[in-house]
């Protein structure tokens, strides 16, 4: 392969090959890759301007039959120490959430056996009767597909009708590896990569602002991770036919503390700063129908995440008031909003505040 010519196509934007993203991984050092990252960002978002948001993650109940191997915060319906979160604590919640200037919630929570639509409809009316501004990123595709099927509906109603119900925009959880031979293994009570595609294709259709993940450093290959970047990357070129697509993709190291996965597969290996960099940068390259990539400093460190905004991503996601997933895996690092300001200061950015649309806003 001949190096420049590849580099070249990808600085004009083009769709690189799994064997040319392959090579240019492989071929190209830190420094070199995440210039290459930074250069196609800069065509992007030519001004320097870094995307924040102040929301809060508020889980919706921990029971979930995912079964999910790099989960510690699941439990099934008949454990103990189960909960689904009440009106009241909402309330709570959100209040705390206005009061430091946010008007998003990031609502997630387990695949419940025995919630359906109706519960799922009554809850966003309820947030939005209590607070009529707020607005709520939910759920993601291996819900929708869930309550569809407890339901006994299609994704497209369950769709439309969350929608009518209050549901704002659609988070990209649960991709993980959208290679299925990964992906059953890792969670095997979660639907499959055609069907996580094939919900947000729908919501797409149906101009929901959606986001686009993925989880890597576990037992998936370099191979396995590329798919991934592809199919994002060929459902949003189709998406963008007749939507806006995927607003943004956000990368996360699997973190291993005390998970049945690190148990299961002996897993020693961490995700360093130097891989999560490079794979940053691969994935601004990979996807240049995507404009926004987001740091994901809450799993990799604040440090990273400042590199993270000269090898691609031009945004450093959220304070995340409240988070209970990765951080029950090991992760703790946080921002509030003076440091988030200043981190992106620092790393030599102008901070934005923005909001879940990637549109800037005024403090």
């Amino acid at each position: 392969m001949n190096q420049s010519t590849i580099i070249q196509k990808a600085l004009d934007l083009n769709f690189l090959s799994k064997e040319e993203g392959n090579y240019l991984y492989n071929q190209l050092s830190l420094p070199e890759i995440a210039q290459l990252g930074n250069s196609i960002k800069m065509k992007l978002h030519p001004h320097q301007e870094v995307g924040w948001i102040v929301d809060r993650n508020i889980n919706i109940t921990n029971i979930c039959i995912g079964k999910c191997k790099f989960c510690n915060f699941h439990r099934l319906i008949n454990q103990e120490g189960t909960y689904i979160t009440t009106r009241e604590e909402y309330k709570l919640k959100i209040d705390e959430l206005i009061s430091l200037g946010g008007n998003q919630i990031l609502l997630q929570g387990g695949m419940h056996p025995k919630l359906d639509i109706v519960f799922y409809e009554e809850l966003f009316r309820n947030l939005k009767q209590d607070f009529p501004t707020l607005k709520l990123h939910a759920l993601g595709p291996p819900e929708i597909a869930h309550i569809a099927r407890v339901s006994k509906l299609d994704i497209a109603t369950t769709i439309h009708r969350l929608v009518e119900a209050g549901l704002d925009s659609l988070p990209g959880a649960g991709a993980e590896i959208l290679v299925d031979e990964v992906r059953s293994y890792l969670s095997p009570g979660k639907c499959d990569s055609d069907t996580w595609l094939n919900v947000m294709e729908i919501a797409h259709r149906q101009k929901l602002t959606t986001s686009a993940t993925m989880m890597f450093g576990h037992i998936e290959t370099f191979e396995n991770r590329i798919d991934h970047l592809i199919k994002i990357r060929d459902l949003q070129q189709k998406s963008l036919n007749h939507s806006e697509g995927f607003t943004a993709f956000i990368l996360w190291p699997f973190q291993k503390t005390n998970t049945v996965l690190e148990k299961l597969k002996n897993i020693k290996h961490q995700v360093t700063t130097h891989e999560y960099i490079k794979m940053l940068a691969l994935s601004r390259i990979m996807l240049p129908n995507i404009k926004n990539i987001q740091a994901s400093w809450l799993t990799t460190g604040i440090d990273s995440g400042m590199l993270s905004l000269h090898a691609g991503a031009n945004d450093m996601g959220s304070i995340m008031i409240e988070e209970n997933v990765v951080s029950a895996a090991g992760s703790n690092n946080s921002l509030n909003k003076i440091s988030m300001i200043n981190t992106i200061e620092k790393a030599g950015f102008i901070p934005r505040l923005r909001n879940q649309r990637y549109e800037f806003i005024n403090y």
